[in-house]
């Protein structure tokens, strides 16, 4: 299973974009991320790393991985968090990257969550039965953004990663069945974590 830690820091992101995206690409997402460590400041990963990692893995995922070359879906990569997760708005985004870029923002973005328990994991189930409608664009947001999240799953606590599990196979991997790169990639992390699958 291949595993995608090569871009830390945008240093090492811009090397490996370079010659694969046209220099206007680069350069809205240069942007992006410019924007996004700004918004997402201190915050950190559940590992502890900064938050801005996670955020460059996804963007190595799509470009590196799958291939993926379009400016706007690229951006939205780097940028998919930052409403849900700072006080940044839908109409910041817009402004600052454009209408498309803050619509697949908006659909990869959980509204807020319930204070019950209940209402919550309803409320996450619905969002995540609602990507199997959206287009094809927020799909490759959302599966860049879950390889990350799950490439390494052995580091995350153990609760997280059965928790996470469980809803990459319910949700996530249904999503990746239209997309070759995501669906091979998703079969090969299912084997490595198959023990965590219950018996039949």
């Amino acid at each position: 299973m291949r595993t995608f830690t090569s871009w830390p820091t945008w240093r090492e992101a811009e090397a490996g974009l370079t010659g694969r995206l046209p220099p206007e690409t680069v350069e809205a997402v240069r942007a992006a991320v410019a924007f996004a460590a700004d918004r997402h400041g201190g915050q950190r990963r559940p590992t502890g790393v900064p938050y801005l990692e996670h955020l460059l893995e996804a963007l190595e995922v799509a470009v590196a991985g799958a291939g993926v070359t379009g400016r706007e879906v690229l951006t939205a990569i780097i940028l998919h968090d930052v409403v849900e997760d700072t006080p940044t708005t839908i109409a910041e985004v817009a402004d600052r990257h454009g209408d498309r870029v803050a619509e697949l923002v908006g659909l990869v973005t959980k509204p807020p969550s319930p204070a019950d328990p209940a209402a919550k994991a309803a409320a996450k189930r619905a969002y995540l039965r609602s990507l199997a409608a959206a287009p094809r664009e927020a799909v490759l947001v959302k599966l860049a953004d879950r390889v990350s999240n799950v490439q390494e799953l052995h580091r995350m606590p153990a609760a997280f990663r059965r928790r996470y599990h469980r809803e990459t196979l319910g949700h996530v991997l249904p999503l990746a069945e239209g997309e070759p790169w995501f669906r091979a990639w998703f079969a090969g992390w299912r084997e490595v974590w198959r023990h965590l699958e219950p018996a039949p």
